[in-house]
């Protein structure tokens, strides 16, 4: 899959685990779409909610609404919250239902690096989680586990 460089808002945590960093991460990059920031702003949220989760760093992003770059975004009033572009990148998936915790994340992630180490397919940095349901949603999640891959058209 293929993904064009875009805008996200970030907060980076020493916290290791999912329900942690979902908690904590949440509120400080929602406070700052709901208007936490220099212009009282409210921007649309928007799906999927990109997670890391680290031994020593994690870090929770929201992609903001393409109309947004770094240059036009409002300054978060939050200095913890980062405002970013990433590069475009071609990355490998593996999707799957349901609620998310720290041991379904690790199964699928085992199941991506056994699924690339035998179509010869190298990994490049952190395999990371991408949400894309409101925690109210009961049925038909979707969740994914992702990692840039190096990949030649």
């Amino acid at each position: 899959r293929y993904y064009p460089a875009a805008t996200f808002a970030t907060i980076k945590s020493n916290v290791n685990t999912y329900r942690e960093l979902s908690g904590s991460g949440f509120r400080k990059i929602a406070g700052y779409i709901f208007g936490n920031n220099e212009s009282s702003t409210k921007i649309a949220m928007t799906s999927p909610v990109h997670m890391e989760i680290g031994k020593e760093e994690s870090s929770m992003s929201f992609v903001m609404p393409s109309k947004y770059s770094v240059n036009n975004l409002p300054k978060p009033n939050d200095s913890k919250v980062e405002i970013h572009e990433s590069k475009p990148e071609y990355v490998a998936a593996i999707e799957f239902g349901g609620y998310v915790n720290d041991a379904t994340l690790k199964r699928y992630t085992e199941q991506l690096q056994k699924s690339l180490e035998s179509h010869n397919i190298k990994p490049i940095g952190h395999y990371r989680y991408l949400g894309y349901n409101p925690p109210y949603q009961l049925i038909n999640r979707r969740n994914e586990v992702i990692v840039e891959i190096e990949w030649k058209e």
